[in-house]
């Protein structure tokens, strides 16, 4: 775990300050998280008019494209913690080193996680899934997969960017990116302006020149905002550091597990739905959608807890690195508060906006009223996953969801769905066990976390 300083400044901004400093931080971010769910679920609307077997093609595909490209973007999380912590110290420099480093992962990490991802694209037979949704799932993953470049440098512009407090452009790049996938899908799903009529396919094309315009805006953003500051982005480029790396690996390799432990988890759900009928499958992939865009709320302040922790550790300032993880927790859980509220009681107006077909509409209900007995815990995990970020803690939260998922959650739901005959929300069921548990251990490991930094502070003003 990163050492924390100890040159403690006295000095402390008041809560309601602390609280405009993390809303003013978090907004821009949770827009951005939505940005990027927001991809996904224009993706299954826009599809949706194809068919429940066009939606599950779609739900099958990113089920495996997911796991491992978001595994790779966890590999750069370790910025979150370097940068902001450089930053707090006004350590600029420092900051620019951080960054190449995380690119120079992201190139090697692609080749790997690509070939990964091509061998996966050949297992939806073996894993049973039904025969009329394979075709177009795996032409839509291969296509997916030539995006995971752009999507890496993407991700690691992103944290450099946070990570200095500059989280506007990263919205404004969302914005653009969302009407450019938007238009994509139109045009190439259904043969508009001329084009192909590509179906299932067109809005995997789609995603991809999304990604690419995403990667090269964050780049044009970060290289203009270190310039205007007398800070060149590029001027003293470094080469590859094994030792930064490493470390940069030593806090981002916990949290890819981590992530790749979670969103794999949701992936092999959605893999033990392509076992059930076509609209079983819409439904889950429908549900998912849903609690998916309320769990980026509390996803991008997370976000926005690793960075203001991560600058009040770098200052020393312990007093502020506890407030700022309370306050990520208070607004992440509150949020996910009201979610769960509309998830139970709209649940039709909710699925009808993917589809109106009635074998569909009559599995949804169910489902989203399980996403929303778990929004709340989701919302604590989410939140409090950040703030330990800041701290420069990224194990604990990966043993959590290891541990949590695959030895509870993914077999619970598989022996309730297949041996006690509850079906799909038998797969809910276990995912809401497992999220649960996740909630109650990181929530744990974070108390422990503050009351240590309360000592620390204590002795420090001691002396």
């Amino acid at each position: 775990m990163q050492q924390i300083p100890s040159n403690p400044i006295v000095k402390t901004p008041l809560w309601h300050g602390e609280l405009r400093r993390m809303t003013t931080l978090a907004i821009p971010v949770v827009l951005s998280e939505i940005g990027w769910m927001a991809m996904t679920i224009v993706d299954t609307i826009m599809v949706g008019r194809l068919g429940p077997e066009a939606i599950g093609a779609v739900a099958l595909g990113n089920a495996i494209y997911y796991a491992p490209s978001i595994c790779g973007i966890g590999l750069l999380l370790g910025l979150d913690t370097l940068v902001s912590q450089a930053y707090g110290r006004k350590d600029y420099d420092e900051c620019h080193r951080w960054m190449a480093q995380a690119l120079y992962i992201a190139m090697a990490a692609t080749p790997v996680l690509m070939l990964i991802v091509w061998l996966a694209s050949h297992s939806f037979t073996a894993l049973g899934i039904n025969p009329v949704e394979i075709g177009p799932a795996h032409s839509y993953l291969l296509i997916l997969n030539l995006g995971t470049l752009p999507l890496f440098f993407y991700g690691g512009a992103r944290r450099y960017l946070q990570g200095v407090g500059r989280v506007k452009p990263i919205t404004l790049t969302y914005i653009f990116a969302n009407l450019v996938n938007l238009a994509g899908n139109w045009a190439l799903i259904y043969g508009h302006l001329g084009l192909p009529r590509l179906g299932v396919p067109g809005s995997a094309i789609s995603t991809v020149l999304a990604r690419i315009v995403m990667a090269a805006m964050l780049m044009g953003f970060a290289w203009h905002h270190e310039r205007s500051r007398g800070h060149p982005l590029f001027a003293h480029w470094p080469g590859p550091n094994w030792s930064r790396i490493r470390e940069l690996l030593g806090l981002g390799l916990p949290v890819a597990i981590a992530i790749l432990v979670e969103v794999g988890a949701f992936g092999a759900a959605t893999l033990l739905a392509g076992q059930l009928a076509p609209e079983a499958l819409a439904a889950h992939q429908i549900a998912l959608n849903c609690v998916s865009l309320t769990y980026m709320v509390p996803l991008g302040v997370s976000a926005a807890a690793a960075v203001s922790v991560g600058h009040a550790v770098g200052a020393g300032d312990w007093n502020r690195a506890r407030r700022a993880g309370w306050l990520a927790l208070l607004l992440g859980g509150g949020f996910m508060v009201c979610a769960a509220i509309v998830l139970l009681v709209w649940p039709v107006s909710l699925i009808r906006i993917y589809t109106q077909d009635p074998r569909v509409l009559a599995i949804g209900p169910g489902l989203l009223a399980l996403g929303g007995a778990f929004q709340i815990f989701d919302g604590i995990q989410a939140t409090l996953t950040g703030a330990l970020r800041g701290l420069g803690e990224t194990r604990v939260p990966m043993y959590a969801n290891l541990g949590s998922y695959w030895l509870l959650g993914l077999p619970l739901g598989a022996a309730l769905c297949f041996w006690r005959g509850w079906g799909i929300y038998g797969v809910w069921v276990g995912l809401t066990t497992a999220l649960i548990l996740v909630a109650l251990l990181v929530l744990s490991r974070w108390v422990w976390d503050s009351r240590r930094l309360g000592s620390k502070r204590f002795h420090a003003n001691a002396n």
